[in-house]
């Protein structure tokens, strides 16, 4: 590691802000009929607020819930769905990674063949992902972790993993790594079997 290589660590940053979580996320949609029918419809989320966007209120603002108390939201109006990809660039979102079951990992991959919705599933190392659009293109990832941390020790357990990767000189995070970092910080854990995939690496 260089001395301009920034030092990756779960101990808090000496800075004037100190946030305590995800709130909401917004995305600007199409329509309504087509959201909720993805959202709710098909990756299950219950819509519990809609009303006027109060900044535009010619427009819809929808909340859904991810399944953890975490919203997403979305601007919606009368505007057509497009599943092409939309353009990326400097200050775009590249994707959005949304939780999901284990245990209904294979089950989840099913429903979306059964809707005929492309994916790509990719065996990431530290998480098993299906990567999918949504009616509009955007590219969600559902993502599972393949052991069960606390969400209060999620990113030291993260961090340890990325120290020893680096010291056994691995390009990114293997499931090892994971493994190695919950046994050194005394984590109970359960490892959870999962499908076999590519890990989608060009390295």
């Amino acid at each position: 590691m260089t001395d301009d290589t920034p030092e990756v660590t779960a101990d808090l940053p000496d800075s004037p802000i100190h946030t305590t979580g995800t709130d909401h996320i917004t995305l600007v949609g199409s329509n309504e009929e087509d959201t909720i029918a993805f959202y709710r419809d098909l990756l299950g989320m219950p819509l519990v607020l809609r009303q006027p966007n109060l900044d535009d209120p010619s427009s819809t603002h929808l909340f859904f819930d991810t399944g953890d108390g975490r919203i997403i939201t979305f601007f919606v109006g009368d505007r057509p769905s497009n599943r092409q990809p939309p353009r990326g660039g400097v200050g775009g979102v590249h994707h959005l990674a949304l939780s999901i079951d284990p245990e209904r990992f294979v089950e989840i991959r099913e429903a979306l063949e059964a809707a005929d919705r492309h994916y790509n599933e990719f065996d990431r190392g530290i998480f098993h992902s299906l990567y999918t659009r949504d009616h509009n293109g955007f590219l969600l990832e559902l993502s599972t972790d393949k052991f069960s941390i606390p969400d209060e020790r999620y990113g030291e357990v993260l961090a340890t993993a990325q120290r020893i990767r680096e010291e056994a000189g691995a390009d990114f995070a293997r499931e090892e790594d994971v493994e190695a970092a919950l046994d050194e910080l005394g984590i109970e854990y359960e490892k959870v079997e999962l499908p076999d995939a590519p890990s989608g690496s060009e390295l």
